[in-house]
């Protein structure tokens, strides 16, 4: 009996210790803070820069939808528009330019470029009606995607001295272009000759490369660094849909989740990688993975969905979360 009931206490340790550790894994030691919008109930956080600058979008006291940029001393800007009543920004570098999406004028969607001194310039077309700048590296290239004038939408490279340049495609008919590092190679997704959408790795040398899946028919990448390591989802060959890591040396990984569907929007030079997953409690919850510790919860404003879009070099996470009243805000990480 002595024996059988130290057993117990034994296999009951056991157990907490489990319990304990997973526990400390799914919940990340950050705090989150609201950065407030333009005026309006709602905003998301898009992309922030190694100084601390978060850029993305904001609804104003009028109801538009407007690009802002946010600074610890200064709190979140507007930049204003192409001329038309929408903008959003999706990217900033370390030198503090701002890449997005505007209306014009005439009601077209277009990619802009911002800066402090210039202001908010069209960076034109490849030959169709729209463009949207999805990343700017700190040598000022951007990519993104556009219509083309062949009624199709390709992703796209821009420079200040070339302007925009078509990528091409997986095959397919589209492919669009959403982060680029510092020695100029672009990640996105597209159709393939055979109709599915894979992720893609472009380079100058090579072209669009395609990266496959986790067994599924279809993935997208979101992120890469300067190491070269790209981040994103991909459906598997069982039917769910996961975050994934690709290297070169070691492919496409699966990242898991915190229960149900994940996927994988950034990863900085320090391979720490942010996202979104469902937890068990449901709804969408933001998190952070690294190699040691894995995947990690990192709440909400006090309601039931969060978003990680992005992270930078220090550690900062920014994306969105739904606050008690279930307003969507922008929202900054921090240790």
């Amino acid at each position: 009996m002595r024996r059988m009931m130290r057993k117990l206490v034994a296999l009951i340790i056991v157990v907490t210790v489990l319990l304990a550790t997973q526990t400390v894994h799914s919940q990340a030691t950050m705090s989150i803070t609201d950065l407030g919008t333009l005026g309006g109930d709602y905003g998301s956080a898009e992309d922030i820069n190694d100084r601390g600058q978060v850029v993305g979008g904001s609804q104003t006291t009028s109801g538009e939808w407007h690009a802002f940029l946010w600074t610890k001393r200064g709190g979140m800007a507007d930049l204003g528009t192409l001329g038309g009543s929408l903008s959003d920004a999706r990217g900033i570098n370390n030198r503090g330019q701002v890449v997005g999406t505007s209306t014009t004028t005439s009601g077209e969607r277009h990619a802009f470029l911002w800066t402090k001194s210039g202001g908010m310039i069209d960076l034109g077309t490849l030959g169709g009606s729209y463009s949207h700048a999805r990343d700017i590296n700190d040598r000022g290239q951007v990519v993104g995607f556009s219509h083309t004038a062949s009624d199709e939408e390709h992703a796209f490279l821009w420079t200040k001295s070339v302007g925009m340049v078509d990528l091409g495609t997986l095959g397919g008919n589209d492919s669009n272009a959403y982060a680029i590092n510092d020695h100029g190679q672009a990640v996105g997704h597209g159709f393939t000759a055979s109709g599915e959408y894979h992720a893609f790795l472009w380079t100058k040398s090579d072209g669009m490369v395609d990266l496959g899946t986790l067994g599924g028919s279809y993935s997208y990448a979101w992120d890469i660094n300067n190491r070269g390591q790209i981040v994103g989802g991909s459906s598997t060959a069982w039917g769910g849909y996961h975050a994934i890591l690709w290297t070169k040396s070691g492919g496409m990984i699966d990242l898991g989740t915190l229960g149900g569907m994940s996927e994988a929007h950034s990863i900085n030079d320090r391979g720490q990688v942010v996202g979104f997953s469902e937890p068990t409690s449901g709804g969408h919850h933001a998190f952070l993975w690294t190699k040691r510790s894995g995947m990690a919860d990192l709440g909400t404003l006090g309601g039931i969905d969060s978003h990680a879009w992005d992270i930078s070099n220090r550690g900062q996470v920014v994306g969105s979360s739904t606050t008690a009243l279930d307003r969507q805000r922008a929202c900054l990480w921090t240790k």
